[in-house]
């Protein structure tokens, strides 16, 4: 189903929402129960912030003045084990409003983490579904159009994002909880340096995929991506493929990227005007 959208009369103050953080599940996540522990932020080498103990996950709304009606679920990297969530969240994040997509940086329960109890199939599968379920449900609320609604995960939130175009569902038109009777199928992805890409599949339904990497990466990422890019195209579908050749691992959105590379997000708006998603 589709939200019909009034683009010219529906006006949102990003900067009253952009940083507030909004939690998957009202009480206690599934998997999480009896969990205590709080969430830690280290500042690394160059500024950025680096976040893990993620027990309640969530989504930051970055929603654009004059929506479009595209939105982005966006994962953060880190390896399972912590989210560097400003170059591979919220600069991309905010670079997207203020192109008029609206943008949600996904904090997500981490499998790999000094005694984690959580899984990547497990916890942080169901914490990116409920995230698009959520942005789903509220869609007509954030002047978005719930058939454009897509995924972007960086590095571990790649596998992540990859996931959710693999393992997606309808909704269960019974269930108690209204957000999960809406559809947690992606629309389309985006896969910045995604990792362990051997375990992608391309299931019935898949959505167009957007993938980027670097030639200077390692060769599991740098050569996997373009096997992914192949799976699609023998699938017969959508897929580009940009690998930058002087960039290796972690380039996100930063500052100091070379030219070239730094270009790589309006790569990525060209690519959703292709695929008509971005009108």
């Amino acid at each position: 189903m589709r939200t019909t959208i009034l683009f010219g009369c529906l006006l949102i103050s990003a900067s009253a929402i952009a940083q507030t953080e909004l939690r998957l599940w009202p009480g206690v996540a599934p998997g999480s129960e009896g969990k205590t522990g709080v969430e830690k932020v280290r500042i690394a080498e160059g500024g950025d912030h680096v976040v893990s103990g993620i027990n309640n996950p969530s989504i930051t709304p970055y929603l654009p003045a004059k929506p479009t009606g595209v939105a982005v679920i966006i994962a953060p990297g880190g390896g399972h084990a912590e989210l560097w969530i400003d170059h591979e969240g919220y600069n991309p994040a905010r670079w997207f409003q203020e192109r008029g997509i609206a943008a949600f940086v996904l904090k997500y329960r981490l499998a790999k983490e000094p005694n984690s109890t959580y899984t990547v199939d497990g916890e942080e599968l169901s914490d990116i579904q409920r995230a698009i379920r959520t942005v789903r449900s509220r869609a007509s609320e954030w002047g978005i159009d719930t058939a454009r609604i897509g995924v972007m995960g960086f590095s571990a939130g790649g596998e992540l994002a990859a996931l959710s175009a693999m393992h997606f569902d309808a909704g269960k038109p019974d269930a108690p909880d209204p957000i999960d009777r809406v559809s947690s199928r992606p629309n389309f992805q985006a896969l910045i340096y995604p990792g362990n890409s051997k375990r992608f599949t391309v299931v019935q339904g898949a959505p167009p995929v957007f993938l980027v990497g670097g030639y200077k990466d390692r060769p599991d990422i740098a050569e996997g991506i373009a096997q992914v890019y192949l799976l699609y195209k023998q699938a017969g579908v959508s897929a580009e493929l940009h690998i930058y050749s002087d960039v290796g691992h972690g380039f996100g959105m930063r500052p100091t990227n070379g030219v070239a590379v730094a270009g790589w997000t309006q790569r990525f708006l060209e690519w959703l005007g292709e695929e008509k998603i971005l009108r």
